[in-house]
């Protein structure tokens, strides 16, 4: 069984930052594409930024300069440097890996966490 499981959500204040943190376990062969998404209360859930095995990032356009993905393949652990937050931002932040365990490759969520950016 493969399980994602994220951390570092909360309430933080207009111009403040988080980092997300989101680690996978499980028996888990390699791990291809690491990705943050958000949904917020009645939209869709949308890409905010995804990283590749080889490195190479992409970034949604809204968060372009403020937000920074990275991951940690020893630790099957991807993370999200949150920087000048807007309310705007304010969501639930899931994780995605596409990965490979030992009979099948899939992508994997995250059970979410809830970023809320408010004074």
């Amino acid at each position: 069984q493969v399980r994602l499981v994220e951390s570092g959500g909360g309430l933080v204040q207009p111009g403040g930052a988080l980092r997300l943190s989101c680690a996978a376990s499980g028996n888990i062969f390699s791990i291809f594409s690491m990705g943050w998404y958000r949904q917020a209360p009645g939209k869709q859930r949308e890409l905010v930024a995804i990283i590749t095995s080889g490195g190479p990032t992409n970034y949604a356009e809204s968060v372009k300069g403020r937000f920074t993905i990275s991951r940690d393949n020893a630790k099957n652990t991807v993370y999200l440097q949150m920087n000048s937050l807007k309310p705007e931002d304010t969501a639930v932040y899931l994780c995605k890996m596409d990965l490979r365990t030992f009979n099948t490759r899939a992508d994997y969520w995250g059970q979410g966490t809830q970023v809320t950016v408010s004074s």
